[in-house]
């Protein structure tokens, strides 16, 4: 089934996992809301340049994804924008690292509205539509830390696993609806999020990028290698597509073995 004339709408797509993922749609001939924080002119230059490569319509939201009025409004306008919303990414995520006790409760609070919360608010804003419709696809980006816990990661492990246990629930109440509901698990993939922590890893333990990197994948992943965020893209076109028209409550894993062990 051809995807061209849906409407995506993907949140936190001005970079890394998000971007692609808006990329690859467009490039199916999908209208698309984008989301996210950057410089305005940086964001109008990456919406021009997919507007010009793949001819769809391209929009952009700065919906501020902790906040759930602001949530409303992006929903709102984008079904304004382009007429509907057919294919929903939660992506907005971010990460902070600490022990428990050292843990601000600021930064629990941040991580839990955003990676948790806001895939609750969006997708109770967007079903109704799709429900009438008879057709939609809900795709959560959560991660291989929505299955197995690390240390120093309390906050993004329980709201990955929370959006694990979200997206079972949305997969039982949307059966026979014509709307899905499933997630990706991505392990490691080369993000600004994940360079981000192999800089403080390799500042602290005095090594190069390259050998912090290779050291932090070795830890857990058998396969020793990035997942790039153009295969989560091709992860998220495939579950839109009819061939998937079956799946519901799924995770699917692209994370070099690492729950495999």
């Amino acid at each position: 089934m051809s995807l061209k004339g849906k409407a995506a709408l993907v949140t936190g797509s001005t970079s890394g996992i998000g971007l692609a993922i808006a990329q690859a749609f467009a490039a199916e001939g999908c209208n698309v809301m984008m989301n996210g924080f950057g410089e305005a002119d940086a964001i109008h230059r990456l919406r021009d340049e997919l507007v010009a490569k793949s001819g769809v319509k391209v929009a952009y939201h700065a919906a501020d994804m902790s906040k759930p009025a602001e949530i409303a409004g992006l929903v709102a306008e984008t079904q304004a924008a382009l007429g509907s919303i057919d294919i929903l990414v939660n992506n907005a995520g971010i990460q902070h690292v600490a022990r428990v006790e050292n843990f601000p409760p600021d930064k629990w609070d941040a991580i839990i509205a955003i990676n948790l919360s806001a895939s609750f608010h969006t997708i109770r804003a967007a079903l109704p539509a799709m429900r009438r419709k008879g057709w939609g696809r809900i795709i959560n980006i959560a991660s291989t830390h929505g299955l197995v816990a690390s240390t120093h990661k309390i906050a993004y492990v329980a709201a990955k696993h929370g959006l694990i246990g979200l997206t079972k629930v949305m997969g039982i109440e949307c059966a026979d609806s014509g709307v899905t509901c499933n997630a990706i698990c991505p392990g490691f993939v080369s993000t600004p999020l994940a360079l981000a922590q192999i800089e403080v890893r390799a500042k602290a333990d005095k090594l190069s990028v390259e050998e912090a990197s290779h050291l932090l994948i070795a830890e857990k992943q058998p396969q020793v290698q990035f997942t790039t965020a153009e295969q989560i893209a091709g992860l998220a076109v495939f579950l839109a597509s009819d061939t998937a028209s079956n799946m519901q409550g799924t995770a699917l894993v692209s994370d070099g073995g690492w729950t495999a062990q």
